[in-house]
């Protein structure tokens, strides 16, 4: 793989450009009036590392609610992770902490992105063998929905050339740190994306992108980062996450290859996460920071007499998955918007009245 490459393969679209003009001055809005005081911002970052980390390893199967993971954490130290998706939930949420708090000390380098694996799969029992190292064996890109395989979207990067794949992504993220001349933003989204094609490892691959995106953009002054869960926006937009990878993937290393559709994904993305950041700021009405999922699950509801349980909100939505839909009444339960009744398989929700 040439370097050249990775920059040939950027077009960008006065779409492209308009979407991190909105970005960087809402960016500058975080910077500019942050007034919430250093309680309640430890609050946001604890409450973002168990969505994160409940989004994140969901996305590749994991069936833990948010609930499930902030019970699960809360207990950490006295619990030893018993299962795979405790395993996973334990790694993440210990990576993504660490990523919170020391993102200026990590460089980011070839040593370190094999720590942060290694960080990440630390509880996996079936990872042990391989973590913090390459991939020996091929592996695939896939939609997975509720631990099973949906459909092989891309066969990434063959183990014998995983390091010099990874040693060129790198020299080309080095020397455009050093000039200074690209977008941050782009520059990410071209990082990943290439990452995400390469598939370093044998395992991780998906939630270490999402751990290093965060860290690039802290890194990139991004501040708002801790306090609004990308992972979550991802989650919720799955299938176009799944889509646009498709679209850039099926040019790759070819003549045509052409990333506007993953950019165009991932600043959507960012996008969503600022627009939340600055609601935050201005203490605006809880449900101006629902997700989409979360906003579909709260219009079922309609008004005041409407009552339904996980299993009619789960026929009337039947295209998102049941843990999801369990995390955004959870979510919708904290904002106040609605308010249980009953109890175990027998509870209820209703709107709360305003």
């Amino acid at each position: 793989m040439k370097k050249d490459r990775l920059d040939k393969r950027i077009r960008l679209s006065n779409e492209i450009l308009l979407k991190i003009t909105k970005i960087d001055e809402m960016k500058g809005q975080w910077k500019g009036s942050l007034a919430l005081n250093p309680r309640i911002l430890g609050q946001l970052k604890r409450s973002v590392i168990i969505t994160s980390t409940g989004s994140s390893t969901r996305i590749e199967g994991s069936k833990m609610t948010d609930q499930q993971v902030d019970r699960f954490l809360r207990g950490i130290k006295q619990l030893v992770p018993k299962n795979r998706d405790e395993q996973e939930v334990a790694g993440y949420a210990d990576l993504l902490g660490r990523i919170f708090d020391h993102h200026d000390s990590l460089k980011i380098t070839e040593n370190r992105i094999l720590q942060l694996h290694e960080i990440m799969l630390e509880f996996s029992e079936k990872d042990k063998l391989h973590r913090g190292k390459y991939k020996k064996k091929e592996n695939t890109v896939a939609i997975v929905q509720n631990g099973e395989v949906k459909k092989i979207l891309f066969n990434p990067t063959p183990p014998w050339l995983v390091k010099k794949e990874m040693d060129d992504a790198l020299e080309w993220l080095k020397e455009n740190q050093g000039k200074k001349e690209m977008h941050p933003l782009v520059m990410i989204a071209n990082f990943i994306f290439e990452f995400l094609a390469i598939h370093p490892f044998e395992d991780g691959n998906g939630r270490l992108s999402r751990a290093l995106t965060n860290l690039m953009m802290l890194q990139a002054g991004y501040l708002h980062v801790p306090y609004v869960s990308l992972e979550e926006i991802i989650e919720d937009k799955q299938s176009e996450y799944y889509l646009a990878l498709r679209e850039t993937q099926k040019n790759h290393k070819t003549t045509d290859e052409n990333i506007d559709p993953w950019i165009n994904f991932f600043l959507d993305c960012i996008l969503i996460q600022s627009k939340k950041a600055i609601d935050l700021l201005k203490g605006n009405d809880p449900e101006s920071l629902l997700s989409e999922v979360q906003k579909k699950i709260f219009d079922l509801f309609g008004n005041v007499e409407v009552e339904l349980g996980v299993a009619e909100i789960k026929k009337n939505l039947a295209d998102i998955p049941l843990p999801t839909i369990k995390k955004s009444v959870a979510r919708l339960l904290e904002h106040g918007l609605i308010r249980r009744i009953g109890m175990g398989r027998a509870t209820r929700y209703r709107m709360v009245k305003k």
